[in-house]
């Protein structure tokens, strides 16, 4: 009987020739993360449970990234703990102010995931680097805390969804309608414990940063983890950033499938989450009567350079409506500094927005954009449960990038092609919207046009 990618990759870093659907395994790990909340937990399992090595400096991450510069003395506290701790063992891989990003981007930037790898993290969202054809999923600090020093940890092996894609993207769609789309279809628990697999011709159609919101979401489903196929766009994207050998693993051609989903990306549109489900999806044209108070456009979900040339091709030469506050927050240093060079920063703020450093603050209601009683934000993060971004009878819409900005300019829900021409100066913006080009912008030329980048 074959085995998925999942299960072929837990099988490898388990020493197994196989390893089957439910079963206990004990598993050896390429990568441990924690973050600015949920190390110190794990520094105290740590300490409580006598260890006094980690198994390699080189193979943890600590990245400061929820409260940081710090909002408060007691992330200030919870941020020296981590310090402390990284320069009693030396971690290689510690970010905090100036070097920091949201982790889930900063991870896949700097290399430190590699297709074939098993990787751990006290969050849930650690399953977004699947998109580099890795298992990566969520775990509790406690979990944590014995990984960084045995560089192990246990795994039920999970049973798989077999999500086939077809088609062609839409004009402004990407990723993050994809992954609304589905959730939609199956709902949060529709996948629970179990992995989702992108298979088919429509997984070519899919730049890497669209895997990776895919991935990052897949959470939201329920599913242990998300993973695609590793093919020439992960090659091209890890190649040049990580420095060290690995090796991919493709499904057999008689893995086991719980069930298998279709999905047609000429039939996704532009998607938008209402409260307080990320299963409860609309059409974005729909979305006319329901007036907003903010914006989100970042997160670990939607911050890269793509995400952000999409929300500059919808307000370069527009505004925010009246009373409507717009927050930015590119997703790592390496981010922020290329919108400020490719002049989206300007368009950011000639619009009336503000641009962060690097932070998830807002995404889960800690800081830099909290809604008060009866607020609505569009917001390009991940969650839209109850009080998630501040007041508990406030509502978050989770949207992409050009459907956030769209419904900035308008003051409601919008879909980006409902919105009202512009002057010449930036007509043709919203055409070139999903142009050709699977790059990073990591090579970019001198002066780069919008969306350049990024095949939208």
């Amino acid at each position: 009987m074959g085995m998925t990618m999942t299960q072929k990759i837990l099988a490898k870093h388990a020493g197994l020739p196989e390893v089957r659907a439910g079963q206990l395994i004990q598993s050896k790990l390429d990568l441990v993360l924690g973050n600015d909340i949920t190390t110190p937990v794990a520094i105290n399992e740590f300490e409580a449970a006598g260890f006094e090595n980690v198994f390699d400096k080189s193979k943890i991450a600590l990245v400061m990234d929820h409260f940081v510069p710090n909002k408060d003395i007691k992330a200030a506290t919870q941020c020296q703990q981590c310090r402390n701790f990284a320069r009693r063992f030396d971690i290689d891989h510690y970010y905090d102010v100036g070097t920091m990003g949201i982790e889930h981007a900063l991870l896949p930037e700097q290399g430190l995931v590699a297709p074939g790898e098993a990787v751990i993290g006290a969050d849930s969202h650690t399953c977004t680097y699947g998109a580099l054809g890795a298992f990566s999923t969520g775990v509790g600090s406690t979990d944590m805390g014995a990984a960084m020093a045995t560089g192990e940890t246990w795994f039920k092996v999970p049973s798989a969804i077999q999500v086939k894609l077809t088609g062609k993207l839409r004009p402004y769609v990407c990723g993050k309608d994809v992954i609304l789309t589905l959730i939609g279809k199956i709902g949060v628990d529709g996948a629970r414990y179990q992995s989702l697999e992108f298979t088919g011709p429509g997984v070519a159609e899919l730049s890497i940063y669209d895997r990776l919101t895919i991935c990052n979401m897949a959470i939201e489903a329920g599913a242990k983890n998300g993973i695609f196929p590793v093919d020439k766009i992960t090659r091209d994207y890890v190649r040049g950033r990580v420095n060290r050998p690995w090796t991919s693993v493709e499904a057999d051609p008689d893995a086991v499938y719980e069930r298998v989903v279709e999905i047609n990306l000429s039939d996704v549109d532009c998607t938008v989450a209402y409260p307080h489900l990320p299963e409860n999806a609309h059409n974005a044209h729909e979305g006319g009567d329901i007036a907003i108070d903010q914006i989100v456009i970042g997160s670990c979900t939607n911050g890269q350079l793509p995400d952000l040339a999409a929300a500059a091709a919808v307000l370069k030469g527009r505004h925010l409506a009246p009373g409507i506050r717009g927050i930015v927050i590119p997703a790592t240093p390496t981010v922020w500094r290329e919108c400020m060079r490719r002049g989206y920063t300007d368009i950011f703020m000639d619009a009336g927005c503000t641009v962060s450093t690097p932070t998830c603050g807002p995404c889960l209601g800690g800081y830099m954009g909290i809604l008060a009683k009866g607020e609505r934000c569009v917001s390009t993060t991940n969650r839209n449960f109850v009080g998630r971004m501040g007041h508990v009878e406030s509502e978050v819409y989770l949207a992409s990038p050009a459907t956030a900005a769209a419904s900035g300019v308008m003051g409601h829900i919008a879909h980006p092609a409902d919105l009202p021409a512009i002057n010449p100066v930036g007509a043709g913006l919203m055409g070139s919207y999903r142009l050709s080009g699977q790059g990073d912008g990591k090579d970019a030329p001198e002066n780069p046009g919008l969306m350049d980048s990024y095949r939208v």
